[in-house]
């Protein structure tokens, strides 16, 4: 039994500061000048919290991997941050995607993500490439099989949309696991009883990789909806009742959403989680806030 499944939390956000508490955050490539510029100012902020590891996100069918590939590059060369390469067997052939495996290991990047992908075509449903990777078990057991790389992979708490049953998900996570990952990081949820009956339930199978919580601070309640929809995860009806209203009040709704994040982390803190993975969406004041809430400070010479 892990030791972060219990759920005896007493949560308030102002609890005493931690020192004890890990982050990694989650980046997508820019396909503009103006969103490098973001990007990157964003990449400078959240350096100062020493994250364990940053992770750099894939297109659908493969769209991004020369943005993804160059981006990975210049935190690896222009920054002190581990970074984790996110890649999917969607649209590419095996040789095809095993030339980017060991261009990353060439490069000096150890960590990947790995993930079947989502299908370029959403309507027509995911697809293999019939001489590529079948699944992200396959992926994993392939970049295995050419370099002894740190390897994440995704988790549902919910169940992933094209899944029939949770039962098929933890199937699935297992032998992902099995397969040579060494932990999974999960997707959004927005209620810490989900994420614990998940470790709950993974338990049960044998899957004793670390689980990290992924969090997602909401920027655009319009947006979260949308990026729900097509996860499978679900939204709380306060949390609806919470953003109701401020659709043009931008600055509202950060402080509102730091506020959700923020309690929400430290449930999950007084649960027993000490790793916590945060999908920035390239905009680094609200992660900011709620990891200096929690009680991340910057490292010695940093931003104050």
């Amino acid at each position: 039994m892990r030791k972060n499944n219990k759920r005896n939390y007493q949560p308030s956000i102002f609890a005493d500061v931690v020192n004890d508490v890990n982050v990694s955050f989650e980046f997508f490539p820019p396909s503009s000048e103006k969103m490098e510029e973001t990007l990157w100012n964003s990449v400078k902020q959240l350096e100062a919290l020493n994250p364990k590891f940053v992770s750099v996100t894939y297109g659908a069918g493969g769209s991004t991997r020369e943005r993804t590939h160059n981006t990975v590059k210049r935190i690896l060369d222009e920054t002190s941050m581990t970074p984790a390469a996110h890649l999917t067997c969607v649209d590419a052939s095996r040789d095809e995607v095993d030339a980017v495996i060991r261009d990353y290991w060439e490069s000096g990047v150890r960590q990947i993500v790995a993930l079947r992908g989502d299908a370029s075509d959403p309507e027509a449903g995911y697809t293999p490439h019939p001489k590529g990777y079948q699944n992200a078990e396959d992926l994993v057991k392939g970049i295995k099989a050419i370099a002894d790389f740190d390897i994440s992979v995704a988790a549902y708490p919910e169940r992933h949309p094209d899944s029939p049953s949770l039962v098929a998900d933890l199937e699935n996570l297992k032998r992902k696991v099995d397969a040579g990952a060494n932990r999974a990081i999960t997707q959004f949820f927005f209620e810490p009883d989900q994420y614990f009956r998940f470790l709950d339930h993974c338990d049960s199978y044998g899957i004793n990789v670390p689980i990290l919580p992924g969090i997602l601070p909401v920027t655009n309640y319009k947006t979260l909806k949308r990026f729900a929809g097509a996860s499978g995860a679900s939204i709380p009806k306060w949390m609806g009742e919470l953003f109701n209203g401020l659709d043009d009040r931008p600055q509202t709704r950060q402080l509102v959403a730091a506020t959700i994040a923020s309690e929400m982390c430290r449930k999950l803190y007084d649960g027993g989680v000490r790793d916590f993975h945060f999908y920035t969406l390239n905009r680094a004041e609200l992660t900011f806030a709620i990891c200096h809430m929690l009680g991340i400070r910057p490292s010695v010479g940093g931003d104050e």
